[in-house]
């Protein structure tokens, strides 16, 4: 299975550190988020990956270079503007070579154990469009995005079921078809694509019950390096 990390983000909420260093270059227990992303794929045999850039790229593209230190092969996708989660992905889904592929947003930190990617990627047969990492609501975001079923369908929180509502970790594995439509080179969000494939039962999920954080705030940066250390 190959991967990307998104990466091209302008990080807003984390000026001004961001204003001269790209957020996934930040650093928790002591090496930058990216590289915790890095080490984490290439232990569990995750070698090939590619990584967006768009705001201040030609820094992660300087601390990352090939990947040979880290183990991996590094390719990058170069983004003039930057093109949202969805946009980027469909720019770089020739790199996935029409297989499913694993995808982890570059500003988030997870101890899941990526062993169990593969049998996650297995579970999407000819009908499932992604499978989604949930995890429980954060502080900052209570009420939710998605509801899993007892299927281990996705759907919208909007529906109002019963079913217990969580937060998208920005972790998930996906098929090329979800993306098809999308015009390569033009900005376009993810969660459109979802919600559309959800109502269609074409998502799956898995409810991550370990340790996650968006490290979205420089106090939440600020939090994670110290617990890390």
């Amino acid at each position: 299975m190959r991967a990307m990390i998104l990466a091209a983000g302008r990080g807003e909420r984390m000026r001004p550190l961001t204003d001269s260093l790209p957020k996934p270059l930040l650093q928790v227990g002591g090496k930058p988020l990216i590289v915790w992303h890095i080490e984490k794929l290439v232990a569990a045999g995750i070698t090939e990956l590619v990584v967006n850039l768009s705001w201040l790229g030609e820094q992660i593209e300087l601390a990352l270079g090939d990947g040979g230190r880290f183990g991996a092969k590094i390719q990058y996708s170069r983004e003039p503007q930057a093109l949202e989660t969805a946009g980027g992905i469909a720019q770089a889904l020739p790199f996935f070579q029409e297989q499913p592929f694993l995808v982890i947003n570059g500003d988030v930190w997870c101890d899941w154990n990526l062993a169990g990617v593969e049998q996650a990627a297995a579970s999407l047969d000819g009908t499932l469009l992604a499978w989604l990492m949930l995890v429980d609501n954060p502080v900052q975001h209570p009420e939710g995005d998605f509801q899993l079923h007892s299927s281990r369908l996705v759907t919208d929180a909007a529906t109002h079921d019963t079913a217990v509502t969580l937060t998208f970790s920005g972790i998930g594995i996906y098929r090329p078809a979800l993306f098809q439509g999308l015009v390569v080179g033009q900005p376009a969000s993810l969660a459109p694509l979802l919600r559309q494939s959800m109502a269609a039962g074409k998502v799956a999920g898995y409810h991550y019950k370990g340790q996650w954080t968006d490290v979205g705030t420089p106090q939440r940066l600020m939090q994670l390096d110290e617990a890390l250390r």
